[in-house]
């Protein structure tokens, strides 16, 4: 039996201190108690608390928001409370660091005074010197080193390679991709200013701007947007290249101010003119094409997009069907045996490259960012006489839940690419065809390769979409003597609750706990109004503010592997927060941190006697490969 007790407290004060008692089997009687408060809102916790009126009425004089029709916008999110709720107003001084290359952030900047420089090649900071050499990633060495066939490029979705440095180059044309790659001593930086008003500047700013090529951000231009909305790190370094006044616009208000049609064709017109041009020139298969050939790339290709971004919601509702099945629901990119109308680049997602073998198909690899499907095919097209038959798409390209893909016509790709490609980065001609027009399908076995990943382990990861995972718990159930002394060491850490389950989807030995994994494409992030969920700007570690999560349960629900809970929220002194209005506790989102406030390894992982227990990126290569070989 529950009974409520209003108990005195100072005035002033908008809370309610209330105890709860429980009396228990035994007859006595505890007490827990609990602080009534008003409900978290949206904007309970705007990105600058302080920005004034004054303030607010410069901005909306400024372009592009004079020229917003202000009743396009939903009554409850007007115009002017985005500027307030979700923009925050940056004064940098000439040589200041808006933000630099690898770095993690849920903003966009608009420039509305001064100048901003973005740079085009890589500046090496101090602290870089202590990083080391890039690990390898799965989805960039997959097809070249555990499914390779006859040549490199064999599957059609070569692997990055070194480029060349600018002496390589043929006569004078721009290769961004290649300066993005020269090595230079790492720059001198100082510090100025305290607390959120700290910025790092260079020293020597005529030195770097003349060892570096850079592309100048004007008044009324926008820069950073495409990493704040795929939730990717930063692919490049700005700088202040003046005085400027900056405007800060966190994901969400950019979402609500592409309600206006010409704030959207805007953003839409940057990505063709700028951020695809760049895209091609950081992309190996381009870096010898003329500018004028990239302008008529740029003009013809295609943006698609296949699934939904919701996709959580379709791959939880298809966890009971069989592996067939579930390909089968899959939207369909491009299909084997149809005619190679274009070479497809993927921008975002995942998708997944198979063969039909027998009734079913064989996942031969999946695909990420970066990567390219049907060059394979379409330069032996190019290479072929006029009187020989065109070969179709050898294997099949299916959307892994949602794909933003790249597509470059064939009649692009002969005219203003594969003519100035050199022939040593080309794939070898196809030597034996599984698909020829007018001919049978020759379904030729699959050999498999050595020290290549176990097929059905890749598949199993593809299905699950374990292949999101960058932090992910695998646990040695061969090991695992269940002790649980994992779970009492996260209980500990985080206030007597664990943030993980100790269980999960198993294959083989090997569980897949239910823990937050840190994803590649965190969809957590999406739905969530606050940003209470973000990656942390150095790291990529995805967190959860406490302070402003609102307990919506939008990143629970949105989390395809269930490892986010809601829980009750609690006060400094552990009182649990109940709503004024209804008296129902208030929620907040809870899951794994990765023991980030902590020294040294997780504490689940440290307390482990048996070593059962790892953390896991399921994008690397050699981590996989280590791990399936400890069996």
């Amino acid at each position: 039996m529950l009974a409520f007790a209003l108990l005195a407290f100072p005035v002033g004060l908008d809370v309610k201190l209330l105890s709860l008692y429980r009396a228990p089997s035994n007859g006595t009687r505890m007490s827990l108690q609990m602080i009534s408060v008003e409900r978290p809102d949206r904007w309970d916790h705007p990105l600058d608390p302080g920005i004034s009126d004054q303030t607010l009425d410069w901005l909306s004089v400024q372009h592009p928001f004079a020229r917003m029709d202000a009743d396009r916008f939903a009554r409850t999110a007007p115009l002017r409370d985005v500027l307030k709720n979700d923009c925050r107003l940056l004064e940098f001084e000439k040589g200041d660091i808006v933000f630099r290359e690898g770095q993690y952030g849920g903003s966009a900047y608009l420039v509305l005074e001064g100048e901003v420089r973005i740079f085009l090649s890589s500046l090496v900071f101090p602290e870089a010197k202590r990083n080391g050499t890039p690990t390898s990633n799965w989805l960039s060495l997959l097809s070249s080193r555990l499914f390779k066939s006859k040549s490199e490029s064999e599957l059609g979705v070569p692997a990055p390679s070194k480029l060349p440095h600018s002496e390589d180059r043929r006569g004078s044309r721009r290769n961004i991709a290649t300066r993005r790659r020269r090595q230079s001593a790492p720059i001198r930086t100082g510090q100025r200013g305290h607390g959120t008003n700290t910025r790092i500047f260079l020293q020597d700013i005529p030195g770097v701007l003349g060892a570096h090529e850079t592309s100048s951000i004007g008044c009324g231009e926008l820069f950073g947007e495409l990493a704040a909305v795929t939730r990717s790190p930063r692919d490049f370094t700005a700088m202040s290249a003046t005085r400027a006044k900056v405007l800060e616009i966190r994901w969400q208000g950019l979402k609500l101010l592409k309600q206006d049609p010409a704030f959207r064709e805007l953003l839409d017109e940057r990505y063709r003119s700028e951020v695809l041009r760049n895209h091609l020139r950081e992309t190996a298969l381009f870096r010898f094409v003329p500018d004028e050939h990239i302008d008529q790339i740029v003009a013809n290709a295609r943006l698609e997009a296949f699934g939904t971004l919701e996709w959580y919601a379709d791959f939880r509702k298809s966890s009971g069907k069989t592996p067939a099945e579930r390909i089968d629901k899959e939207p369909l990119v491009a299909e084997e045996g149809h005619y190679a109308t274009g070479l497809w680049i993927i921008r975002g997602g995942f998708a997944r490259l198979s063969r039909r073998q027998g009734a079913g198909h064989r996942t031969l690899a999946y695909l990420g960012k970066g990567q390219m499907f049907g060059l394979r095919e379409l330069v032996h097209n190019f290479r072929l006489q006029e009187h020989d038959a065109p070969l179709p798409f050898q294997e099949s390209l299916r959307a892994i839940g949602y794909v933003d893909a790249l597509c470059i016509p064939k009649q692009t790709l002969f005219a203003h690419v594969l003519p100035f490609v050199r022939k040593v980065d080309l794939p070898k001609p196809i030597s034996e065809a599984r698909y020829r027009f007018g001919q049978p399908l020759m379904d030729a076995p699959l050999h498999a390769r050595k020290h290549s990943v176990d097929t059905g382990l890749l598949e199993f990861l593809v299905d699950q979409r374990l292949i999101n995972g960058k932090q992910t718990m695998v646990i040695d159930t061969n090991r695992c003597t269940r002790c649980d002394d994992c779970v009492r060491a996260c209980a500990a850490t985080h206030g007597g609750t664990p943030v993980f389950e100790r269980t999960g989807p198993q294959y083989g030995p090997w569980m897949f706990a239910h823990a937050c994994m840190h994803c590649e494409d965190p969809v957590c992030m999406i739905g969530c109004p606050t940003g209470a969920i973000h990656r942390a700007s150095e790291s990529g570690l995805v967190s959860i503010s406490g302070e402003s999560c609102i307990g919506c349960k939008s990143c629970a629900e949105s989390c395809p592997y269930g490892n986010i809970r809601m829980v009750k929220a609690l006060d400094q002194q552990g009182r649990v927060k109940v709503a004024e209005a209804t008296g129902e506790p208030i929620l907040r989102a809870s899951k794994c941190d990765l023991c980030a406030d902590v020294s040294g390894r997780p504490s689940c992982q440290t307390a482990c006697p048996h070593a059962a227990l790892q953390r896991v990126n399921l994008s690397q290569v050699q981590q996989v490969k280590m791990l399936t070989h400890r069996i």
